[in-house]
């Protein structure tokens, strides 16, 4: 019979990881700032985001530039593509963030935050650029806030 020595081996703790916050961009077309910033939420704030995006009337393509100033910044779209807001879903989401600058359908069920950005399409690539800088910094600002409210919990 072999005896134990000290105190026996602490249980094995398996962390769940907290829930994150589900937030959906929507633009008119989806292929430009709602594909910036979910690219962006999904890059920078992966540990609180679950990011998505949509349009009101999509597009059915990302813009060009999109593509390559997230690869300057070394962001990938992965399978981001243009989609309705019927296809991305009613929900249930956390936070909507409202870029299209019109009202979303009456019957969405999440109330929207507007992110007044102007849309690009159609400009120079330097307006593109500061679309995608605008939203990346409201982003950023956005991921802050939810790291911040799940340090209160």
């Amino acid at each position: 019979m072999s005896k134990l020595k000290g105190p026996p081996p602490a249980p094995k703790v398996i962390a769940t990881p907290a829930r994150k916050t589900s937030v959906l961009f929507v633009c008119i077309g989806n292929c430009i700032r709602s594909q910036f910033a979910e690219a962006f939420a999904r890059s920078y704030g992966a540990d609180v985001i679950e990011a998505f995006s949509c349009g009101v009337a999509p597009a059915g393509y990302i813009a060009e530039p999109v593509g390559r100033i997230l690869r300057e910044r070394g962001i990938a779209l992965g399978r981001q593509a243009s989609k309705t807001i019927y296809e991305a879903g009613l929900g249930p989401y956390d936070v909507v963030i409202n870029l299209s600058g019109s009202p979303l359908p009456r019957n969405y069920p999440t109330p929207a935050r507007d992110w007044p950005v102007p849309d690009p399409m159609g400009s120079q690539e330097e307006a593109y650029r500061a679309a995608a800088q605008d939203i990346e910094t409201r982003v950023m600002q956005l991921i802050l806030e939810m790291r911040n409210s799940k340090g209160d919990r």
